[in-house]
């Protein structure tokens, strides 16, 4: 009787199918994004150094409690209140700025706020703190962060439309930024942004959380 050999299975198609099903996964799968906050960390100060007294007039106060409510000046707002609350406050004006290299201050000529005696003196001078709580949801902590960051963004793009002369002229800070991106050893172009920037300082402040 002749032997009968083994037949093979052909997994041709199987490797096929396979393949097709990576795909399938590949398009259709979502993964997570972590999500942050560009922030320089300050440097630590010089073991004699004496911080200035701050009045309480140049401070806006955040408080976020661990139900992701949140409170400004010990009045209940909504994550929609957050970036007109902050212009108002930076862009205020109602003194002067600070003293640099011996130097008093000015009134801020650029400001456009109410100039009111009981905000913010100057953009320079203008502390936004931030105060979260343990329990306080990451989510929440970025939305507000975001929305803070959107309002220097505002103030330094009116800025620099308004105020900056020469070839620069009428450009955003946002255009300004989209240039120097492309040509990052210019250094005119650094020194206008460089001018924005300290037109309006971002000078974020987060306090120590509660629990």
């Amino acid at each position: 009787m002749a032997r009968r050999e083994n037949s093979e299975i052909n997994a041709g198609s199987m490797a096929d199918i396979a393949f097709l099903l990576l795909i399938f996964f590949l398009v259709t799968t979502t993964m997570d994004v972590d999500s942050g906050i560009s922030r320089k960390l300050s440097e630590k100060p010089p073991e004699n150094y004496e911080p200035p007294i701050i009045k309480m007039k140049n401070i806006l106060e955040i408080n976020l409690n661990r139900n992701d409510e949140m409170l400004i000046e010990d009045e209940i707002k909504q994550i929609a209140d957050v970036k007109q609350i902050a212009i108002d406050f930076l862009d205020n004006g109602g003194g002067i700025g600070k003293e640099v290299d011996g130097v008093a201050g000015t009134a801020c000529a650029y400001c456009n706020g109410n100039k009111s005696e009981k905000s913010s003196d100057h953009p320079n001078k203008a502390i936004i703190s931030v105060q979260s709580d343990r329990g306080t949801s990451y989510g929440m902590y970025i939305t507000v962060q975001n929305q803070l960051l959107s309002a220097y963004t505002e103030l330094r793009n009116r800025y620099a439309k308004n105020h900056l002369k020469g070839k620069y002229a009428g450009k955003s800070y946002d255009d300004l930024l989209l240039l120097s991106s492309n040509d990052k050893e210019n250094k005119d172009l650094k020194a206008v942004i460089r001018e924005v920037k300290e037109a309006y300082p971002q000078i974020i402040s987060d306090a120590e959380p509660t629990k």
